[in-house]
């Protein structure tokens, strides 16, 4: 029987750009560079494209040869390339799960930090059961109670990155307080749930809220949302955007505005010791 064709997984499509990328920047050919690993070109086109897998061993040694003698570049590669069939939780909600998102919760298992500017939610790493289903369901248009459900459990178990061993995804929220006044006539508790939620999370090392006034002055981020996703070694940031029509993401070079623009909302936000008594503030004065 034929061998079934490479699936062009997220990972693979990193890993083919990043060594697309460093080919280059090494002003070699498709052909020359072929020729280091004793291959045709066309094997070399395949895997940078994401239609042929790689050996970790060969990533190695290809990263060699292109002259890159950081180990963690060569590192993070290679687990890519380890990585790159390995199927995630999340596929177990494949029926509900756009593939975007489900590329999205694959970049975000893979992340060192994430950098986030929630101009009008609290983001989903740091939402509570009940205001992840409040939201859902209030923004989707087409989805049953049963996707709604199953959308909500999938924000939870999201949230395990934070808290996996060794080395828990470092997340810098920058909210808006607008997002923090949003009401939930079925549950009025959700949002006192929500900011208690907050507090608990701002007390993990590797998570930092900062609150944006209702008062700020113009700053980047009244262009909207995004979140800002950065992977060890070479790999290229990736800027996620999201609107009603799904999602948009933003890579390498085109990316670095808005690594520019988060130090600039962070400055124009409340500090993270004036954020947390703007949120125990908010909190005390929310209704049961």
């Amino acid at each position: 029987m034929p061998n079934a064709p490479v699936v062009p997984t997220v990972r693979r499509r990193r890993l083919g750009a990043t060594l697309r990328r460093l080919r280059n920047d090494a002003g070699l050919t498709l052909d020359e560079a072929a020729a280091l690993m004793g291959w045709k070109a066309p094997k070399m086109s395949k895997v940078e494209n994401a239609c042929a897998t790689i050996r970790p061993v060969d990533v190695a040694a290809l990263v060699k040869g292109y002259g890159v003698t950081d180990a963690d570049v060569s590192k993070a590669l290679e687990n890519l390339a380890r990585d790159a069939g390995k199927k995630g939780w999340w596929q177990t909600y494949s029926g509900v799960l756009a593939p975007a998102y489900a590329d999205y919760i694959s970049l975000e298992t893979d992340a060192d930090r994430i950098s986030e500017w929630c101009p009008l939610l609290v983001p989903g790493l740091l939402q509570t059961a009940a205001f992840a289903r409040e939201t859902i369901a209030g923004s989707s248009m087409t989805r049953t109670p049963d996707e709604i459900a199953a959308l909500a459990e999938v924000r939870q178990a999201r949230q395990a990155v934070l808290s996996r061993p060794g080395n828990p995804l470092e997340l810098w929220a920058i909210i808006h307080e607008a997002a923090l006044h949003q009401r939930f006539a079925v549950r009025p508790a959700t949002m006192r749930e929500q900011l208690r939620r907050l507090l608990d999370a701002a007390e993990l090392p590797n998570v930092t809220i900062q609150i944006m006034p209702l008062d700020a002055t113009p700053h980047p981020g009244i262009m909207g949302g995004f979140s800002l996703v950065v992977f060890p070694g070479a790999l290229p940031d990736i800027v996620l955007l999201e609107n009603l029509s799904g999602a948009t993401y933003i890579e390498g070079e085109d990316a670095i505005p808005f690594a520019r623009g988060i130090d600039r909302i962070r400055a124009s936000a409340l500090s993270v010791e004036d954020s947390l008594a703007r949120i125990v503030h908010l909190a005390e004065g929310t209704k049961t």
